[in-house]
């Protein structure tokens, strides 16, 4: 049943429950671990800028004096970060009841992770893929589990390029996000296949936020000199682009409404680009079945992570 005008007041008491948000310094990062906290979990933000991070966190308890919120360094865009926070993770917690794959780029201009991956495949979503799976034993002791992915419209617009993955050959920035957010569909619908096959009953699903603007737009724009785009985000702003507490609804609903469901695609309910969280029509390739079977595997490959269900 799709909600119909579902709202963060609807978010049921996560006492005793522990998340993690990534790119939780700004941004949907940033309100969710708020809403999280409203609502007695444990927010554990993380942040690749710890100065950054503490700032945030800071303003979260300015608003909540009483949250629980911790902040922790991580950098998506490095596996050894990752690896690290993995293991600084579970010196201080033993489980784990929700995981926000949030943080991202959006077309800038080609450059290379620490790993050698093009930065937005390498943040997107490998560097999220090998998070999951590094903490996967955390989060399938809970029962429920929610991890969601946060994807965009723009992977409507994308293909995953097996042949040229890390756009060594062509780069195109609008097409290197359009893969990474498409990449956050197959990761989550491929995950979901194998948690149901392993009788968890974890729920992986992901979500859109629709049109919101905001640090992403302004990176992209600084980063690659686009006069013209930054123009035009300040046309359409009024026009098509939802504020971020709509924008928010759609993750929040994935990963905390007890009645969303697994492997779906979750999006704002008119035109998919403004309103309440409804459930969604991803792009068609993410019904591939051999295709993401594929994309799981190299992604295992270039991380070195092999899940464990």
């Amino acid at each position: 049943m799709n909600p119909t005008k579902w709202t963060q007041d609807e978010i049921p008491s996560l006492q005793g429950k522990v998340a993690v948000v990534t790119g939780a310094n700004s941004g949907l990062g940033f309100e969710c671990s708020k809403a999280l906290a409203a609502k007695g979990a444990t927010v554990v933000m993380t942040a690749r800028n710890l100065q950054k991070g503490e700032t945030a966190r800071r303003a979260l308890l300015q608003e909540q004096p009483a949250a629980s919120v911790d902040l922790m360094g991580l950098d998506v865009g490095d596996l050894s970060s990752v690896r690290s926070f993995a293991l600084a993770f579970r010196q201080k917690y033993e489980f784990l009841d929700i995981l926000l794959n949030n943080a991202g780029v959006m077309a800038i201009p080609r450059q290379e992770t620490p790993d050698g991956f093009e930065m937005q495949i390498g943040v997107n979503h490998l560097g999220h893929f090998a998070l999951t799976g590094l903490l996967l034993d955390l989060i399938v002791k809970r029962a429920k589990a929610r991890i969601h992915t946060v994807s965009s419209s723009a992977h409507y617009m994308g293909a995953i390029h097996f042949e040229d993955l890390m756009g060594r050959r062509k780069y195109s920035r609008w097409a290197a996000y359009g893969q990474s957010k498409l990449a956050n569909v197959f990761f989550t619908f491929e995950l979901q296949k194998r948690l149901s096959a392993a009788k968890r009953d974890t729920i992986a699903n992901v979500s859109h936020p629709g049109l919101v603007i905001g640090n992403l737009q302004t990176n992209s724009v600084e980063q690659s000199e686009a006069k013209f785009e930054a123009l035009l985000y300040r046309v359409i702003k009024p026009i098509l682009a939802q504020d971020i507490g709509m924008g928010v609804l759609p993750i929040l609903y994935g990963m905390t409404a007890p009645e969303a469901k697994g492997g779906v695609f979750y999006g704002p309910r008119k035109f998919n680009l403004f309103g309440y969280p409804a459930e969604q029509k991803a792009h068609s390739a993410a019904s591939d079945a051999a295709a993401l079977r594929r994309f799981w595997e190299l992604s295992e490959q270039l991380t070195g992570v092999k899940f464990s269900f």
